[in-house]
């Protein structure tokens, strides 16, 4: 078994989502939990080093929080349809460029209501971005870079 944690993660998983431990369940469970092992085995993903606890924690606050604030923010455009709202696409020039550490940030922004990771130029580093609400382009330029991105390059880098 090539990633044993993420096939026991994946069978744990598996039973928690059937809400049964009967033997059908749990073979039909392990058969995914293999299948799945050796299906990220031949994406190669790499070996990936966290370091810095503490920013990581951090990270996850702030993601919570502004997770909170979105729904709130999303919430409040679609009942009261604002006549000066305008969705609009931004490009973000990204320092980033560990491939987990993307995939994390592209998890992060298209996880927030109201924001959706659109295209990301590997050879340059530009991120297209789409903002529900787009106000100010500067302000959301900031929160990219200095709220995620920065967190993450400190984390995986």
């Amino acid at each position: 078994m090539p990633h044993p944690i993420v096939s026991a993660a994946l069978f744990v998983m598996w039973l928690l989502l059937n809400e049964s431990i009967a033997p059908g369940p749990m073979l039909v469970g392990a058969v995914l939990a293999v299948l799945g092992g050796w299906a990220l085995a031949l994406l190669k993903p790499g070996r990936t080093r966290l370091r810095r606890l503490g920013v990581a924690l951090r990270l996850a606050g702030v993601v919570v929080a502004d997770l909170v604030r979105s729904n709130i923010a999303v919430t409040q455009v679609i009942l009261h349809r604002r006549r000066d709202r305008r969705a609009g696409f931004l490009r973000i020039h990204l320092t980033l460029r560990n491939p987990q550490a993307l995939a994390v940030l592209a998890c992060i922004l298209t996880a927030t209501p109201g924001t959706a990771w659109v295209e990301y130029d590997t050879e340059d580093g530009w991120l297209l971005l789409h903002v529900l609400d787009l106000i100010d382009e500067a302000s959301w330029v900031s929160i990219v870079k200095d709220r995620y991105e920065r967190p993450l390059m400190e984390i995986f880098q």
